[in-house]
Formats: C-alpha cells, sequence, structure tokens
C-alpha cells in the first residue's frame, strides 16, 4: 500500500521577474490535478496553501527584491513539509519559485540527514545578490542553499542548519551551462558539482535520470522540477521563454519524473516556475502536464 500523498500549494511569485507562478496551484487544481491522482490509486489530503504573494517591484532592495516574503514563502513550506513526512506521507508541492526547494530540503533533511536533492532545472541557481544585478531570487536557491558567498543573510540563515545542503546532496539535471553566468559556472567547478546537461537528458533521458539517481546517497529523495528544463515550444508553461526549441520535450520528462519518483527512496516532488498565463494560447498544455504529474506519482499497483 503506497503512503498517503499530501499536496501543498506555494502559491508565491515573491521571490520571481514577474506575476503569474503564484496562480499555479490553482489552477492545477482546477485541471483536476487531485481527482486524477486519487484515480491513479493514492490517496490524497488537500494541505491547502502557504501564503498568497504576488511579485511586486522592490526598489528598496534591488539585488534581494521581496526577500522578506520569499522567506516567508520557503519556512511556510518547511512547516507543511515536515507535518506530511511527521504522518509518514508523501508530499507534492505545487509553487512558486524555485527557492520553494529549500523548504522542502529544510523538511526532509530534519527528518533524513542524508536526504538527496534530484534538481531538473536549466539553470544553476548559484547565484547571489553579490553576482547579479536583477535581485530575483528564483534563480538563486542553490546559492542560498549551499551558502555561497556573497548570500543573503535572511534566507541562507531561514534553516534548522547553516549551509543547509552540501553538494554530495545535490544533483542538477537538465542543467545548460551557456544559460549561466560567469560565477555559477565558476562555483558548480569549485564545488565540483554533479550535473548533466539539457542536451544529455533531451537526447538519452533515460540514461541521464539513472545516472543521477546512481550518484545521490541511499537517504531520502525529494525531486524538484522547474518546467523550464522543457523545450518551450513543446510546451509553453515556464515563466521564462528563453528554451525554446531546447531542452527535453514534456514526454521525455514525464518518464524522468516517472523514473525518480517511483525510486523508492522518493518522498517529495516539488514544481516551480509554472506560470499558466503562457499556456493561454495552448491550454491543454496544462492538460499534458497534469497527466506527466499523474504518471510520476501514480500508485504502480493500480490499473491506470
Amino acid at each position: 500500500m503506497p503512503r498517503d500523498l499530501v499536496v501543498v500549494g506555494a502559491p508565491t511569485s515573491a521571490g520571481s521577474y514577474a506575476p503569474g507562478q503564484e496562480a499555479a496551484p490553482r489552477v492545477l487544481r482546477e485541471h483536476g490535478l487531485l481527482d486524477r491522482l486519487r484515480a491513479a490509486g493514492r490517496r490524497v489530503r488537500d494541505a491547502g496553501d502557504g501564503p498568497l504573494q504576488v511579485w511586486a517591484p522592490d526598489p528598496g532592495h534591488p539585488r534581494a527584491q521581496n526577500l522578506a516574503a520569499a522567506v516567508r514563502a520557503v519556512r511556510a513550506v518547511t512547516e507543511q513539509v515536515t507535518e506530511a513526512l511527521d504522518q509518514d506521507a508523501d508530499v507534492l508541492l505545487i509553487g512558486g519559485n524555485c527557492t520553494l526547494a529549500l523548504g522542502v530540503m529544510d523538511a526532509l533533511i530534519r527528518h533524513d540527514p542524508g536526504a538527496g536533492l534530484l534538481y531538473v532545472d536549466r539553470h544553476f541557481d548559484l547565484n547571489t545578490p553579490v553576482s547579479s544585478t536583477d535581485g530575483a531570487l528564483d534563480w538563486m536557491g542553490l546559492a542560498h542553499g549551499l551558502d555561497l558567498p556573497g548570500a543573503a543573510e535572511q534566507l541562507a540563515s531561514a534553516f534548522h542548519r547553516r549551509p543547509l545542503l552540501t553538494p554530495e546532496q545535490v544533483y542538477l539535471l537538465g542543467t545548460d551551462p551557456a544559460r549561466a553566468t560567469g560565477w555559477e559556472r565558476e562555483q558548480a567547478g569549485l564545488l565540483s558539482l554533479r550535473w548533466a546537461s539539457g542536451a544529455d537528458l533531451a537526447g538519452a533521458p533515460e540514461a541521464a535520470v539513472a545516472g543521477a539517481l546512481a550518484a545521490l546517497s541511499p537517504g531520502a529523495l525529494a525531486v524538484h522540477i522547474d518546467v523550464d528544463v522543457l523545450d518551450f515550444t513543446d510546451a509553453p508553461l515556464a515563466e521564462s521563454t528563453d528554451g525554446r526549441n531546447s531542452g527535453p520535450s514534456l514526454q521525455a520528462i514525464t518518464g524522468v519524473l516517472d523514473t525518480a519518483c517511483h525510486d523508492p527512496r522518493a518522498r517529495v516532488l516539488s514544481i516551480g516556475e509554472l506560470n499558466p498565463a503562457r499556456a493561454a494560447g495552448h491550454p491543454e498544455i496544462l492538460d499534458r502536464f497534469v497527466a506527466s504529474v499523474t504518471k510520476a506519482l501514480r500508485d504502480t499497483a493500480a490499473r491506470t
């Protein structure tokens, strides 16, 4: 019998470039995600949403905009995921931006200090308010989990330990080094981070995810996907529209998530950077994405 699945919404775009991601939890529910998960054999409990936060310019803190709000959202995720894990449930977190993966890991590492993170993202997310000028925290998450030089104190110190993550706990899948800043490439090298490129993921998704899972520790596993890893032309879902005609298709990522989430170590799947407005001209892609998540989290013993 599979564990119960607790669904947590994190409707925030506070750490983003613009509004949009705060709508993802509501829209995926409206597209029948919970009912489809139940039909796929899971016992689903909806834990509701954390604070609703809509991005606005923060000229008072230009290089770490809406930092206090982003920290509140991360802490709310930590509380909700901790409660679910304490009840021996699995978790689906619907964000929101990628800083929320830090709240997941704060909870999961408390539960299992040997926990690992499979981070499926086009970007390294290793920037800091010192290394970049745009002020969007959503491409700074891992930098704060790893407590890199220049990290914003309020976020880097928001967890039960500091640094929250060690490089050995993380594997990045789908990264495009051409999209990285020089700082990110330097830090990835200094930390000896393990990663596979978006080209690897698009060309041989089964081998890429198998290699990533084999490299991670035997502890509990969180799988985080930033939907900007997808080919935006195939699946227009992400806040960032830069991934046109590059990266894996949704079909390929469906297989990756299915493999990762059915690994015996898997306890949490978190979804980041999904902006439903991007699908306005192609709304059926939201139903395809819901089907992808359902496949990844289905009870494999059930008939679906």
